[in-house]
């Protein structure tokens, strides 16, 4: 006040008296500190209107700016920097002592000396601070050196500098009594002048390459854009931490680049250097590795213990430094506490020694320094062991996966698998955050109890008792979030596991309208889960009372055992055992359970299955001896039986036999896949598998065929030709470069087979192994892969084909014919064919097949063949428009959509910038309206309120020492403080409740909005999206929602109310706080808003980086056996490795870059805390109660964990946030047309006669794309059977889609008894009509649950259906009959066995209209024979539709469509149209009959 009345008396009056003074004192005034002050002060001023005026001028000179740009590039680089640094300097110490200076002028009056000094500190802060903010812009300008009036400025600067220090001289020799900030000021100005006079005239740096050094921290764009050029993938460079020096390591500042890039662009993933070698997965997995075999001896003896005692040698540097922070944090976090008690005695007079305040001040200041530095590192510390430890373990599980035996996997699902990896490996990661509790909890309440000893005496006992009781009470606590955890991750697993087998056969539940089932089924498995997790939030909410309620309950202990032992209470000594209690808060939580053992202890394969001989050391190429092999050993009865084989370099052998008979067992067993029960194996050379059901890898066509060989185009054009794939080719927009969509969901079935032949032809290996790759393509196709692959570039190879066509054995040296795991039979074609029945069997069939084709006369083939020829010529010359075969979303090829956005899988779109207002909004109000978030703000801030009233009450009514008459008597002290001390604490148990509502209604709804917006989605976001993408928000963002985000959101809001309680207690004692506090909190909010776009990129990159790690790993799984058939286990393994490593790149900076933030706002809130302290040290004493200024300081010492939790948490929640983002971005994919439309429902019997009317039906799989079906007309007559025929990408299976509505019609549309399907709602379109796909889908279950998931039928229909389909007996045979287990993607049921089923499923729905799509691809002749009786005794009135490759399939048709090139050629009977010989069908039926009746 005094101040201002002085200035207000003007300062006109105090200036005109100082320069008279100056004038009529002659010369000896210019002595005067006065005088120099006075002069500095003004030279200080002239110079902020010099720059103010200097950067008007600059602002209307920005074209010269530009020009000056360019010529900076090429000219010296100036030491800006320091200058900068050191400007910076020179403010902030000319704050402290005009702060400094505030004070004692406050304490001791002011004079006419003291406030021109005053200003001259003032303006010196602010010119200086101008001169940095100059030197910034200079820099951005690119003026190549330093103007000449900051030059003349320094000079001028140390010239008086110099003045002053010698006047201090001859003053202190003339004993004059000088202020000690005089001297300090004026040693650090003569320093910091000569300092900036030297960066003026010489310092310079050589060479352009300066600009390059830290181009993002110094912020010029210019030389950002040149380190870009030098290095176009940010990437590609290793993170500054690697080479960071001291200081640089100590602040944190190897962050500034990446956070100062993030603030001027979005971040991208190439903008995220690489990790330092140490942290990269790569170096740490091979020392993990011998460590572990070491300790184990094999890697399947591992145990939890062996595991633990690895990970711990991985990084014991790390452990042993992080427990030395721990231990410096601890120790100085108790100076507070200890010296509260002296401060307070201090402050009411009792002073030991003169300076006392100022040591206080110094040793505060200093422990919170420690404490901030020993606190950051221990945190980021321990992150970055968690990563080395998160990736190791991935690692571990990869290489697991790989190398799985099939039981082993039957045991645990991919799904499983899966979370094993994200899950748990995350778990085990967050671990090394817990891994010091054990003993620092230990150390903190010993701490804790000697303080309070000190202080209280014997009372300490009773806050020893009290604080065992809490921890006591929060151990079954922690054993119930443990258990309850437990059985959420359990419930989780199977919820994944179905999720994920949905979302590889949506297509199926599509078209038997099973989705809404199976959405029921997850929403079954979802309530388990939800019922553990109220569980789990309520005892949390428990949890969260007891650590909130904790320091309470511990106070009023210890005050209440004072009371009793008649120990007297002061206020100093209550507030430093306020503080004390305070720090015991720290949550003593259990510790996570560590990763499921169980999956590192499964088996692996036998490695002993075979033995390999060197290349060309034998002309055996392969030789199986007594060999008994069985997928499950427990089983009595083995899968193959006595198997004697003996085959030599070069040969061809075919193995044929019945559905079911171990054709593809006997392959499975040469590669060793098999688990041995005796005899022995041997091969040599080296070998390639073609599977039985495609597995493409997603990625590119060429990467597919590579499969990590290099490329040689001669031969990769070679395999092309020979795989018939130039043409698919040519119709893809981007030919070998179009990326194939996850599961090869854009290829058709047999563009993916032919994709897999072409893999394993370009391998160049010696043994071709083939399991029946020739079904799921056309005849013409097949003969032509079979004459140019095995035949042609195979020729000299040694080729093992399993095969149902009868007309690709002939051409066998060998063939084998197997029945129930043994060979019957075994010779060459002519050889066996008398000798045996099983062969009879099979050829016969084949032979009755082809009966049907004897109307063609024997004549005309040959004529037929030449025209097949040239037709063949002219369907390749328009397929350039053609649309593959099949059922998935094609690429386009209009020419407009050049560039990456024609592919069918699109990059995950992540959300850039800041996460809308919307999203918080959203999630707030989406429990009960966002009702209850009221009472909770309210329910904190009445905790807050009584918090702070019983601390004050206890601090006001407690005397300051023994000899003071309290104001109250003690009895009513503690009575007040316990009834404050139980609101508190009812109203944080009521708020903990009340987030735990709103936090499990918000994640239900969530949950039930984004699976129902999923399972609504048409098909095509199915096939553009990989479901690591639908996987990732079904599991980790979910699981965020469950667990974390709600605690999130509310911290902020919680930690905001309790950092204004403290504002509020401190500014009560010291209003004069608020002149540091608001720069320091603009300075926090500025930091904040500077750090976040880096930190929310960063989160969100760690997303969109984990994807493709969990896609990866979920492909190994499913094709480990063709990546171990093709010994390619290394190349995946690094793989796998890089993707970690891209996975933990996001995570490692996130670190970082948390800590650089809370690094500065640490020390900006122990600065407010030191002036606050200083301030307090400074007041005349009386002028305040020392026990409210000792509760202000015992506030104070939370204040810098408080304004850094509070900045933290609004990180965290912006960062956690974006899980709520993810998923409301998918409530908003659009859905399928209605399933039921009540105004136009069918009648129950519809459809009863059949008819599919279809009229100028055009359609395109969206809308950039060309049509596929270009205006089909038709009627197919209810009641009969209709063929549809074509070759390969004709548009067959686009119009089946069309027909089930898959896809929509763009024109036209489709009449099915007169009622246009368009019109009613799906369900009762799909519900009517039957299919039996391509893709025979088994789900996982019973066998009951696949024939009939909807539980319509009884047992006896089943059984029924079962006997019709030919699977009666193999089902009696069986123990569980109905209940027989049908593993992951039915693996334990051969393919022609899941077809079997399928029909099973048909003949139980009984519809009027049946689909067949390739529906015998997979069963051999017999079978298939056998399955066309079935459909035409029990569909005889039915409306069939059959698409086949077997054209004796569609040869007992009643008519016959064949499409090409999505128009109608021909329609009508088969047998006018064979009868017309220039007909297409009689073409393609002449080439299957050549084909059929030649020996290759």
């Amino acid at each position: 006040m005094e101040l201002v009345e002085s200035t207000e008396n003007g300062l006109p009056s105090l200036f005109s008296n100082y320069y008279s003074s100056l004038l009529y004192s002659g010369t000896f005034s210019l002595i005067k500190p006065v005088f120099l002050r006075g002069f500095s002060s003004s030279l200080h001023l002239v110079l902020l209107l010099v720059l103010f005026v200097s950067w008007v001028c600059k602002k209307f000179m920005l074209g010269r700016r530009q020009a000056s740009k360019q010529r900076f590039k090429n000219t010296r680089c100036l030491c800006y920097k320091v200058a900068q640094i050191c400007c910076l300097g020179i403010s902030v110490f000319s704050l402290v002592l005009c702060l400094l200076s505030y004070f004692y002028r406050y304490r001791s009056g002011w004079s006419d000396e003291g406030l021109v000094t005053l200003f001259d500190f003032a303006l010196r802060t602010l010119a200086w601070g101008a001169v940095c903010v100059y030197l910034r812009m200079l820099f951005n300008s690119g003026e190549p050196k330093y103007p000449i009036l900051l030059r003349v400025w320094w000079g001028f600067y140390l010239i008086i500098s110099c003045y002053g220090l010698v006047i201090d001289v001859v003053l202190y020799r003339k004993h004059v009594n000088l202020p000690v900030q005089y001297l300090v000021s004026d040693v650090f100005s003569v320093v910091t002048g000569l300092f900036l006079c030297c960066v003026g005239i010489f310092g310079k740096n050589e060479g352009g390459d300066a600009i390059l050094e830290e181009p993002l921290l110094n912020g010029d764009s210019s030389a950002c854009n040149k380190a870009e050029s030098n290095k176009s993938k940010g990437g590609e460079n290793v993170t500054p931490y690697s080479n960071a020096g001291f200081f640089s390591i100590l602040t944190f500042s190897w962050m500034g680049p990446l956070i100062s890039v993030g603030n001027k662009k979005t971040l991208d993933l190439e903008d995220v250097p690489q990790l330092d070698p140490s942290d990269s997965v790569v170096v740490g997995f091979a020392s993990f590795r011998n460590k572990l075999e070491v300790e184990c001896g094999t890697i399947n003896g591992v145990t939890t213990l062996k595991l633990v005692k690895s990970l711990i040698s991985l990084a014991w540097k790390d452990f042993l430094l992080t427990a030395l922070f721990v231990m410096m944090y601890t120790l100085s976090s108790y100076v507070g506490p200890y010296l509260i008690d002296t401060f307070v005695q201090y402050l009411n007079g009792r002073r030991e020694f003169e300076n006392e305040g100022y040591v206080l001040v110094s040793v505060f200041f200093s422990a919170k320094l420690v404490e901030c530095l020993s606190q950051r590192h221990w945190f980021f510390r321990v992150q970055q062991v968690g990563i080395r430890v998160r990736s190791v373990l991935i690692a571990m599980v990869y290489n697991k996966g790989l190398a799985l035996s099939s039981q082993s996997k039957q045991g645990h699902t991919s799904g499983e698998i899966i979370n094993f990896m994200t899950v748990d490996a995350e778990r085990v990661g967050d671990f090394s955050w817990y891994m010091h509790d054990l003993w620092m909890v230990v150390v903190q309440i010993i701490i804790a109890l000697l303080i309070l000893y000190k202080n209280l005496g014997l009372a300490s006992i009773a806050a020893f008792v009290a604080t065992i009781l809490v921890m006591l009470a929060n151990v079954p606590l922690g054993t119930l979030l443990e258990n309850f955890q437990d059985k959420i991750m359990k419930s989780k697993d199977k919820r994944m596991k179905m999720t994920s087998e949905i979302l590889r056969n949506m297509r199926i539940l599509k078209l038997q309208g099973w989705e809404m089932k199976f959405l029921s089924k997850i929403v079954e498995l979802r309530k388990t889960e939800a019922g553990w997790l109220k569980k789990y939030l309520y005892t949390n909410a428990m949890t969260s009372f007891l650590f909130w309620g904790a320091p309470t309950f511990v106070s009023v202990v210890t005050f209440g055992a004072c009371m009793l032992m008649g120990i007297p209470l002061e206020s100093g000594k209550i507030l430093s055992a306020l503080a004390t209690i305070r720090i015991l808060q720290e949550p003593i939580y259990n510790l996570p359970d560590t990763i499921s053992m169980i999956y590192l202890c499964l088996d692996d394969l036998q490695s002993d299955v075979i033995e390999r001989l060197p290349r060309g050391s034998s002309d055996t190429a392969m030789e199986l001896i007594d060999g008994n092999f069985s997928w499950d050993l427990s089983s009595s009865n083995p899968t193959l039986k006595d198997i004697n084989l003996k085959v030599r370099q070069g040969m061809r052998v075919a193995v044929c036999g019945t559905v079911g008979s171990g054709k593809s067992s006997l392959l499975s067993c040469i590669l060793g896949e098999v688990p041995k029960i005796s005899g022995t194996v041997k091969l040599c050379g080296t070998k390639a598998y073609v599977a039985q059901s495609p597995w493409i890898q997603s990625g590119k066509i060429e990467e597919n065929i590579l499969f990590g060989k290099e490329m040689e185009r001669e031969k990769y054009e070679r395999v092309l030709e020979a795989c018939s794939l130039k043409k698919d080719l040519e119709i893809l927009s981007f030919g070998d470069q179009t990326v194939i969509g996850e599961r090869g969901i854009n290829l058709s079935g047999g563009q993916k087979q032919r994709v897999q032949i072409a893999r394993a032809l370009y391998q160049d290996a010696d043994i071709y192994l083939f399991d029946d790759p020739f079904s799921a393509v056309d005849a013409h196709t097949g003969s032509h892969l079979f004459k140019e692959c095995l035949l042609g570039l195979l020729n000299s190879k040694t080729v093992i084909y399993v095969t149902h066509q009868v007309e690709f054995l002939p051409a066998a040296d060998l063939i084998l014919v197997m029945k129930d795991g043994r060979i019957t039979q075994a010779g060459k074609y002519n050889d066996i064919l008398n000798s045996g029945t099983d062969f009879m069997e099979l050829v016969g069939a084949h032979k009755k097949a082809l009966l049907a084709l004897d109307s063609v006369e024997a004549g005309s083939v040959s004529e037929n063949t030449s025209m097949s020829k040239d037709v063949g010529n002219m369907s390749s010359t328009n397929g350039v428009e053609q649309k593959q075969e099949n059922t998935d979303v094609q690429i386009d090829k209009t020419d407009d959509m050049v560039g990456s956005k024609g592919q069918i899988i699109q990059e995950e779109e992540r959300e850039k910038g800041k996460v809308g207002f919307l999203v918080y909004w959203k999630y707030i109000t989406m429990a009960y309206g966002g009702i209850l978030v009221p009472f909770i703000l309210l329910a904190h801030v009445l905790f807050q309120l009584l918090q702070i009233g019983s601390n004050y009450w206890m601090a006001w009514a407690s005397p300051i020492s023994q000899d003071i008459k309290p104001p109250v008597g003690s009895s009513t002290l503690i009575i007040v403080y316990v009834a404050l001390a139980i609101g508190s604490s009812f109203c944080i148990l009521l708020r903990a409740s009340l987030v735990a509502v709103a936090g499990y209604e918000t994640a239900t709804q969530l949950f039930s909005k984004l699976h129902f917006c999923i399972f609504r989605a048409p098909m095509s976001f199915f096939d553009a999206t990989p479901s690591g993408r639908i996987l990732n928000r079904v599991s980790t963002d979910q699981s965020a929602v469950d667990l974390n985000i709600q605690y999130q959101v509310a911290a902020v809001a919680f930690s905001m109310i309790q950092l204004l309680g403290i504002i509020a207690v401190m500014s009560q004692v010291a209003w004069q706080v608020f002149f540091i506090f608001i720069p320091v909190i603009a300075a926090c909010i500025w930091y904040q808003q500077y750090y976040i776009p880096s930190a929310r990129e960063l989160a969100r990159l760690v997303g969109v980086c984990k994807a493709p790690l969990i896609q990866h790993f979920a492909e190994t799984i499913s094709g480990s056996t063709t990546i171990r058939s093709f010994d390619e286990e290394s190349r995946f393994k690094d793989t796998n490795m890089k993707l970690t490593d891209a996975n933990s790149r996001p995570k490692f900076n996130i670190a970082g870059a948390m800590e650089w933030l809370c690094f500065r706002l640490d020390m900006l809130s122990s600065i407010t805390f030191a002036f606050s302290l200083v301030f307090l040290i400074s007041i005349p004493e009386g002028v305040i109660d020392p026990g409210i200024a000792g509760l202000a300081v015992t506030y104070g010492l939370n204040l810098n964990m408080l304004q850094a939790w509070v900045i933290w948490n609004i990180c965290q929640m912006e960062n956690k946030i974006i899980s709520v983002e993810r998923i409301l971005q998918y409530t908003c994919i659009p859905s399928e047309p209605p399933l039921v439309i009540e105004e136009n429902r069918p009648d129950q019997f519809w459809p009863s006669q059949g008819e599919i009317d279809i009229r100028d039906l055009q359609v395109r799989y969206a809308p950039h794309m060309p049509l596929v079906l270009r205006g089909l007309t038709c009627t197919l007559p209810g009641g009969m059977k209709t063929g549809i025929v074509g070759r390969t990408g004709s548009g067959k299976s686009t119009l089946i889609q069309a027909l089930f509505r898959i896809v929509e019609p763009a024109v036209g549309q489709i009449m099915i008894d007169g009622i246009n399907i368009s019109l009613i709602g799906l369900h009762e379109l799909r519900s009517r009509l039957s299919i039996i796909p391509q893709d025979p889908t088994m789900f996982e279950g019973t066998l009951r649950s696949n024939l009939d998931p909807l539980e319509e039928y009884t047992d006896e229909l089943i059984w029924e259906a079962l006997d019709k389909c030919q699977l009666g007996d193999e089902v009696r045979k069986k123990d569980r009959k109905l209940d027989s287990t049908v593993s992951e993607n039915g693996e334990n049921w051969s393919v022609g066995q899941r077809q079997l089923v399928c029909l099973g499923r048909v003949l139980l729905k009984k519809s009027k209209v049946l689909v067949l799509d390739e529906a015998t691809a997979s069963v051999d002749t017999a079978t298939d024979t056998l399955i066309q009786e079935t459909l035409r005794k029990h569909f005889s009135n039915c409306t069939v539709i059959t698409i086949a490759h077997r054209i004796t399939s569609v040869l007992d048709s009643n008519m016959v469509l064949l499409l090409n090139n999505g128009l109608i050629e021909e329609y009508d009977s088969p047998t006018r149209l064979l009868e017309n010989k220039s007909s297409s069908f009689s073409q393609l039926v002449a080439e299957y009959t050549l084909r059929s009746n030649s020996s290759f």
